[in-house]
């Protein structure tokens, strides 16, 4: 199953400041059309940061993606949303190991076991759509400092 990652490409500032930022809004596991579908929906209700003060909204659909025009008093501001198939991603989540990988090696009665692993397996942690943990994981931990 292909990862697709919905990619907004957005008018920052304006005057001579003006600039375009890309963001991940978000992954979607699944097919093309499943991922446009979501794009699609995001698209629609996606509220730009400018104009400040809008005064005609246009939504085009253009391949693999929309591209929004929102005309203010003065110019006019253009976002690109875009569907694109994940290939890399050097802070993705590790994949957990098949069921028939061979078994971890369990720690002797006599050697320490690191709590903090012992808590990770006991209790997953609760995790957004698109893997990000919902409580960062050094988050109440008293031995740092």
């Amino acid at each position: 199953m292909a990862i697709w990652g919905l990619v907004v490409e957005t008018t920052m500032s304006a005057g001579d400041r003006k600039h375009i930022e890309a963001e991940v809004l978000a992954h979607v596991h699944g097919s093309r059309a499943e991922a446009l579908a979501e794009l699609e929906r995001r698209a629609r209700s996606y509220s730009p940061e400018h104009p400040r003060s809008p005064r005609r909204r246009r939504l085009f659909r253009d391949g693999d993606g929309f591209l929004l025009v929102v005309d203010g008093a003065w110019q006019s501001f253009a976002t690109r949303f875009t569907a694109a198939e994940l290939l890399e991603d050097s802070a993705a989540p590790v994949a957990p190991e098949p069921d028939n990988a061979p078994a971890e090696s369990v720690a002797a009665p006599d050697e320490p076991v690191d709590q903090a692993e012992e808590a990770e397996e006991a209790e997953p942690f609760e995790r957004y759509a698109d893997g990000v943990p919902v409580k960062p994981a050094w988050l109440g931990r008293d031995d740092l400092s």
